[in-house]
This record gives structure tokens, sequence and C-alpha cells, in this order.
């Protein structure tokens, strides 16, 4: 995104969750989460990393709300490069995470949830510009504005 011109900003920001909506598959790269060297079972290695898994800065981020909600498949790699799961394996420990509601992370439409509802998904996450907490909930609510930044987060 060429974010000097606030033409291609301001649609690019408003088209983001149709883009991952429309997606056939999102990859989500966890930098901050590594399966290491394991030895013995699955069940083993899965307790090495799910802590880590548990609270990676990803899930904290702003913008990764759209990432997570918005794609039917979303699979989870971490910093090695290993695959972890994918939406539909781990949605317990997302929704344990993230607070949102399982039944949204398996596609239900987000207009049958509350507006209240849907605002405490975003409720715990961090944007670098503060304006962009509320930019980042816009194709949550299914709506469109331009983009002004420089009014802050009122």
């Amino acid at each position: 995104i060429n974010k000097s011109s606030s033409v291609e900003l301001s649609e690019a920001i408003n088209s983001m969750f149709r883009w991952y909506h429309d997606a056939a598959k999102c990859y989500v790269y966890l930098s901050d989460v590594s399966v290491g060297v394991s030895v013995g079972s699955d069940l083993s290695s899965q307790r090495t990393w799910k802590p880590a898994f548990q609270n990676s800065r990803w899930f904290t981020r702003g913008w990764t709300l759209q990432e997570l909600v918005a794609p039917t498949s979303v699979e989870f790699f971490s910093a090695d490069g290993e695959r972890l799961g994918d939406k539909v394996s781990l949605v317990e420990e997302i929704h344990e995470i993230t607070g949102i509601c399982v039944q949204a992370l398996q596609g239900r439409a987000l207009s049958e949830f509350s507006l209240h509802e849907r605002m405490s998904w975003a409720e715990r996450r961090e944007t670098t510009r503060e304006e962009d907490a509320a930019y980042c909930l816009l194709g949550i609510f299914d709506i469109h504005i331009p983009p002004i930044y420089g009014e802050g987060r009122q």
C-alpha cells in the first residue's frame, strides 16, 4: 500500500476486509512463536509452542482482527516455518485468546452479532496510529469512510 497516496490508502483500508474474505486461504506467520526441537509425541511438541501461541503479539494488533475473522481458511505458522494448525483446529484456543465468539470464527455473518460484541473483539488490540483503532473495524461493521489521519482516536 502506497501510504503517501491518500486515495490508494483510503481504497486499501476500505477494501481490506473484502480482500481477506474473498481469499482462498490466508497464512499467518507468527514471528514470536517457535516450535523448537521437539522430542517425543506431537502432544509434547504442542506444549512447547502453545504458551507462545497464546501470548503472540499477532493477536493483539488491531489490523489482524480482520485477517482472523474475514477469511474462511487461515493457517498459522511458527517462526520456524512449522504449520501449527488452522482456524478450524485452533478455534477454541483462538476464542480463549481473543474473546471472539466461536461462531464468528466459524464464518457466521457478522451482522448476527451485536455492535457491542463486535466492539469487544477489538478492546485489547493495539495500533501504531490511534486512528487505526477505528479504521481496522470498518470491515467488521461493513462501513466505508474516508480515513483522515491526524484527527485522533475519538
